[in-house]
């Protein structure tokens, strides 16, 4: 059950806190779905300390726990050829873009069968099949990129979508700026998505920001914008359907900022030190695959048994992608060094 008096407090606090209700259009088995993906995302980061621990799975790791309503919230809803900018926390915007968590695995294991033949790892993983622009472990730096990827979509004349995402510490990036300018300006089709979870690296955002509302800064772009409550999957699906259409209408951009909060610590070695985590607990009762599932059970679309059901299906997956990238996969010959360093052809087409 909920913890009612917790729930109370965080309205109050917690300025983003939306009331759950189904929107139109969004039917239980979507919603099911979305409940399994958000399982195979958090199953997926809560396998990888561990295995980073033992020295199996190289470079840096940053979770994307409790942000998982955010992905698949947006990302479900666009289509096979609409386009995804990612961050340095991105295996969630990979799975729900409908990536493969055997090759994820695998690159993070750095296998040659993994997404990026094992040389991009955790944090640039890339996949231009299903529309992965790429992550990138440099702040905001995606931003740019997907604009000109929404330029593309612009010339060509087709309805694909770009969403690229960033956090509250990008959000002071200067290219960050200079890329909602532009697209308001040439109202060009990509949303951008704030995850602010209130912390860059190890600094209070509010402590680095002058205007502690993020989305306002794309209302002074004269981009339509709005904030979200980040663990609130609904509100979340319901903003993204709305800006998603606008841009495929050739409306133009939106901005969503979704207010969360980083639970974990900045990467897999960071313990957290600069922080009060204890300013975290009233948060993990509205944590959103907890929250959702609650929701599910409350309004009769699915019993605790298949929602526990769906949960051991999304470890299953994961254990058998651990299983793949261990035991099924190569280590790149050192031969191939230099290989893969440049395409051979058009990449965008």
């Amino acid at each position: 059950m909920k913890n009612t008096k917790c729930i109370e407090d965080l309205k109050k606090e917690f300025d983003a806190y939306a009331e759950m209700y189904v929107p139109e259009g969004l039917d239980q088995e979507e919603q099911l779905r979305m409940y399994h993906i958000m399982w195979v995302m958090r199953k997926f980061e809560e396998a990888v300390k561990p295995l980073w621990m033992a020295n199996k799975v190289h470079g840096y790791y940053h979770p994307y726990i409790t942000e998982e309503a955010i992905a698949t919230g947006i990302i479900t809803q666009l289509k096979k050829s609409d386009y995804v900018g990612s961050t340095h926390r991105g295996h969630g915007h990979l799975i729900a873009k409908g990536g493969d968590i055997n090759k994820m695995m695998a690159e993070l294991f750095g296998k040659e069968e993994g997404y990026n033949k094992g040389r991009g790892g955790s944090m640039h993983i890339s996949d231009m099949s299903i529309g992965m622009l790429g992550a990138s472990g440099i702040v905001g730096a995606a931003v740019a990129p997907a604009v000109g990827s929404a330029l593309k979509s612009w010339i060509k004349g087709t309805d694909d979508v770009t969403v690229v995402f960033f956090g509250d510490g990008g959000a002071n990036a200067g290219s960050v700026s200079e890329s909602m300018n532009m697209a308001a300006a040439w109202k060009l089709p990509v949303i951008f998505v704030c995850e602010n979870n209130q912390w860059a690296i190890a600094t209070d955002y509010a402590r680095i920001t002058g205007e502690t509302d993020l989305y306002k800064r794309g209302i002074g772009f004269g981009i339509p914008s709005c904030r979200c409550d980040g663990y609130n999957i609904y509100q979340i699906w319901e903003t993204a359907k709305a800006a998603i259409e606008r841009a495929r209408a050739g409306e133009g951009p939106t901005f969503i900022e979704c207010k969360t909060m980083r639970m974990l610590g900045h990467h897999a070695t960071d313990d957290s030190w600069y922080r009060d985590m204890s300013v975290c607990d009233k948060y993990w009762e509205i944590e959103p695959i907890k929250r959702m599932g609650e929701f599910l059970v409350e309004n009769k679309m699915a019993t605790i048994d298949e929602l526990k059901a769906i949960e051991a299906e999304a470890m299953k997956e994961v254990e058998a992608s651990i299983e793949y990238a261990d035991t099924q996969c190569h280590e790149p010959s050192p031969d191939t060094f230099y290989d893969y360093i440049y395409t051979d052809g058009e990449v965008i087409k």
